[in-house]
């Protein structure tokens, strides 16, 4: 029974979320309008960049791990790693989060590696995605604060709402980063919370062996690669709409911040979390409306639909290519 809700709660509310925030979100929105849309308003060359921009990113993220991985005397060849980036996002979009532990199992198995000693190198990958993603949000809902004050403004609730929600945000900042301090230097013998400590200080010192590591400069680089890879796939793929084609930068990486952070909600693929943030980041500059329901929605919800189904095909194109070739090198060796 304990393993039955321990798998209902890790695969069932991700499949929950994803299915409630699409239903929250089209269920006022008329999909011939969409439809229209994708026919019409869309110039479908624009993707091919997109794509190309996409594998790279994947590329830098293997080139990025590979710098880590030496760094304990694991030397997995660049086509395995690039496998297992391919192979995290496509394990992914069937059982959120479950990528990374497959990724660190096939790397250590393959490489004949200690499973933890590769999980370590692994947190330590994501935390540093965690690090720029905090900053990213810092700096845009700096520069973007007078459209996040224009919303609030238009719902009713005014800059009181708007300067509340910001102190709210900071000091939720605050108190999570005295928390993780008090965590990392409790001397509490409770045994959660000496297991919580425990894996505070495994996550750090993942986090912290980049510091000290050789290359630690072209992991900075390489860091730099990725999440610009991942703004301009959302930048070009702005271009192939009509309606989005003259948005500019700041208002594509008000987008990219927001679905950023809604990619960190557990969901499959970002499924519903994704959409969320993309249409309201949209209803914004005036394309479409938060919540939906006005005729212009269809242009929101077609751009949201277009980009993300056409990530998530790329993902499972390439997680075939993963999973083919892994089982021929599996055979030949």
């Amino acid at each position: 029974m304990k393993d039955i809700v321990s798998k209902l709660i890790k695969y069932g509310i991700p499949i929950a979320i994803s299915v409630g925030l699409a239903w929250f979100l089209y269920k006022n929105v008329d999909l011939e309008a969409i439809k229209t849309s994708l026919r019409q308003d869309v110039n479908y060359w624009w993707f091919v960049p997109v794509i190309v921009v996409s594998v790279l990113s994947h590329v830098f993220r293997a080139l990025r791990w590979r710098l880590q991985l030496r760094a304990i005397d694991i030397h997995a060849p660049l086509w395995v790693l690039i496998n297992s980036i391919f192979g995290t996002y496509f394990v992914n979009l069937v059982f959120p989060r479950l990528g990374e532990v497959w990724r660190t199992g096939y790397i250590a198995q393959r490489q004949n590696a200690p499973f933890a000693t590769v999980l370590g190198s692994m947190v330590g990958d994501r935390l540093s995605d965690t690090v720029t993603v905090l900053l990213l949000t810092v700096v845009t809902f700096f520069l973007a604060q007078d459209k996040f004050r224009m919303f609030f403004a238009a719902s009713g609730k005014g800059d009181d709402a708007a300067s509340w929600t910001m102190w709210v945000l900071v000091a939720a900042a605050v108190l999570g980063m005295a928390a993780l301090v008090w965590l990392y230097r409790s001397t509490s013998q409770n045994k959660l919370i000496a297991r919580m400590r425990d894996i505070l200080h495994d996550l750090w010192d993942g986090f912290a062996a980049i510091a000290h590591m050789q290359g630690k400069w072209m992991f900075l680089l390489y860091t730099l690669l990725i999440w610009g890879c991942y703004f301009m796939q959302l930048y070009i793929a702005s271009k192939a709409f009509s309606f989005t084609a003259d948005l500019g930068v700041l208002p594509v990486l008000v987008l990219f911040v927001l679905s950023s952070i809604g990619m960190a909600v557990p969901s499959n693929g970002g499924l519903g979390p994704w959409q969320f943030a993309i249409i309201f980041g949209l209803s914004l500059y005036d394309v479409g409306a938060f919540p939906p329901g006005t005729p212009y929605d269809a242009q929101a919800s077609a751009f949201a639909w277009l980009v993300w189904g056409v990530q998530q095909l790329l993902i499972i194109v390439l997680g075939i290519y993963t999973f083919a070739r892994i089982a021929l090198d599996r055979k030949k060796n």
